[in-house]
Formats: C-alpha cells, sequence, structure tokens
C-alpha cells in the first residue's frame, strides 16, 4: 500500500537523486544507513510496477493448482469446511490424473451443457484445481511440499471471512488442525489453518488487516 500523498514524478526524483536513473536498483539499495537489511521504498516500487501493456486486457488471475494425495480427503474439506463449491471435474484416464475445479460460485450459475461448463468454469476468477493423479490415495510415500518447510516458497492461500474468531470456533469443533490461531503471536485477528495435505490457508478479515498494517 501507497501512500496517497506520494506523487509518481516525486518517486522519479528520489530515484534518479539516488543514481537510480531508470534501472533496477542494486541490492545494496535494500540495505540502510545502519546496515540491516530492508525492504523496497514505496518509490521503488511504484518505478518497478510499469503500465500493463494492452496485449494484456482480458488477463484475469483464473487458479492456483495444488496436487492432493485423496480427493476422498479433500473434496469434502473444501467444501463442507470452507463452503466451496464444486464447479468442475476433469478425468484424463490415458494419463491417469483427475482435475477438481472448485470456487466460490453460484451452483445455479453453471452451465448444463458439459464444453459450455468448461469454458464457464475456466472464465472465473480465483478458481482451486486440485490435481489427483490416480494411486496416490493408497501409496504410502506420497507426501506433497507445502512451501512452508525449507527450501520455502509457495507460502498459502487466504480465505476472507465475515468473522475470524466466529470461523475459528468452527473448525475447532470440525477438528481442523491450526497453524496460528486468531490470538496467537503477534499479528491478532488472522489465523492459519491446514487443508488434508497439510497446505495452509490464511482466515482473514478486511477490517482486521486494514488494523494490523502500520500506516504507510
Amino acid at each position: 500500500m501507497f501512500h496517497k500523498k506520494i506523487h509518481p514524478e516525486l518517486c522519479r526524483r528520489i530515484l534518479r537523486n539516488n543514481d537510480f536513473h531508470g534501472r533496477v536498483p542494486r541490492k545494496k539499495s535494500y540495505i540502510n544507513a545502519m546496515g540491516e537489511h530492508t525492504g523496497l521504498t514505496n518509490c521503488e516500487a511504484r518505478e518497478l510496477c510499469k503500465k500493463p501493456d494492452p496485449a494484456t486486457n482480458g488477463y484475469i488471475m483464473q487458479q492456483t493448482m495444488y496436487r492432493i494425495k485423496d480427493p476422498r480427503k479433500s473434496l469434502p474439506f473444501y467444501t463442507e469446511v470452507l463452503g466451496m463449491q464444486l464447479l468442475q471435474k476433469l478425468d484424463f484416464p490415458e494419463m491417469k490424473f483427475s482435475l477438481y475445479f472448485l470456487g466460490y460460485e453460484n451452483p445455479k450459475d453453471i452451465p448444463t451443457d458439459k464444453r459450455e461448463s468448461i469454458e464457464w468454469t475456466f472464465s472465473r476468477k480465483a478458481t482451486l484445481e486440485l490435481t489427483h493423479n490416480w494411486g496416490t490415495e493408497t501409496d504410502p510415500d506420497p507426501k506433497y511440499h507445502n512451501g512452508n518447510t525449507e527450501p520455502r516458497g509457495f507460502g498459502h492461500i487466504g480465505i476472507t471471512v465475515p468473522d475470524v474468531e466466529k470461523a475459528c470456533k468452527r473448525f475447532e469443533m470440525l477438528n481442523v488442525e491450526f497453524v496460528k490461531k486468531p490470538n496467537d503471536g503477534n499479528m491478532k485477528g488472522i489465523a492459519f489453518i491446514k487443508d488434508p495435505d497439510g497446505y495452509w490457508i490464511e482466515i482473514l478479515n478486511p477490517v482486521n488487516i486494514a488494523n494490523l498494517v502500520p500506516n504507510q
């Protein structure tokens, strides 16, 4: 988030005065006067984010894909526990895998014609694609990396709820595994739970997040 009073032209002047000249700042710019590592300034971030090319008009963030071990565990979790709808199931027998697309859509909107329903599914925003490679449900070895152990990479998805405390009380009743409860740690009012494969899911509320973020 950027402070509304910081004008882009001011950012460019600051960058020029610091000898960046429109280039991506070198790594040494991420160390402050005390020799401590720091993040990008608001100005640097503005400069690095370019105006979208008109050729990208119509692009959307359509899906995030997880590999899952057992759909008999994952599908009830995402539908009953988190309230998503199954939007589409696609099977690929020759390659022995299935795809399950889930999201927060009205099931009445799903077309009854198969081809139309596929096109509709792939035009939805922010869906979850669960990939099941047949046989992993009975194989004792497969365990997918959730990105939160070394080497770290992917972190989590986030689900917005009206009331974090109320949602988490329900999760407890449903025996959902927690990484962090709302009152744990320094960041109060948000929680993290795990799905059946150990992927992390942030449980958040917009007001709580706004209260947590320092003035920018």
